[in-house]
């Protein structure tokens, strides 16, 4: 039942920006899981779900890829839509890229960058529609563009 009922969860926040436990309890019990805010809270630390900014929403629950790969998986295509639907433009200056986002967007692409794991940065920092992007050398900076790009290529193509 817990397994059925995480695997319900993921779908939920694929599907809707949930913000609170509480939102996510109400989904559960809509879909037939009986569940307690309690319960919610647990899973919620097992799957080491994250709250990142929402498009409709302050803050919405997503799920973290520390520790867990990424790559193709559904999680990676998840990051990639963030990518597509967030990035705005990409210059270098030296050896950090500058990375312009939709308004309020600039967190949630951060934190898909870092989940991705880019070859070349090192950290990034997020306002509110910029993103600086340490890489580590200024060489690398254009293969790291063009890895982006093609991150967010991959979601129109396929």
């Amino acid at each position: 039942m817990k397994k059925q009922r995480q695997e319900k969860i993921i779908e939920i926040i694929h599907e809707h920006e949930v913000e609170t436990q509480e939102d996510l309890a109400r989904f559960l019990n809509e879909a037939g899981y009986s569940v307690t805010q309690a319960t919610v809270s647990r899973d919620i630390r097992e799957m080491s779900l994250i709250k990142v900014p929402g498009i409709r929403v302050k803050q919405r629950y997503t799920v973290s890829t520390e520790g867990g790969g990424g790559g193709s998986s559904g999680f990676g295509r998840q990051y990639t839509g963030v990518l597509q639907d967030g990035v705005v433009s990409m210059e270098q200056a030296g050896n950090l890229l500058v990375i312009k986002t939709v308004s309020g967007m600039a967190m949630a692409v951060a934190a898909a960058i870092d989940a991705v794991k880019l070859e070349g940065i090192v950290g990034s920092i997020a306002g509110d529609d910029t993103i600086l992007c340490a890489v580590k050398t200024e060489e690398q900076v254009s293969s790291v563009m063009e890895s982006m790009q093609a991150l967010i290529h991959s979601m129109t193509e396929g």
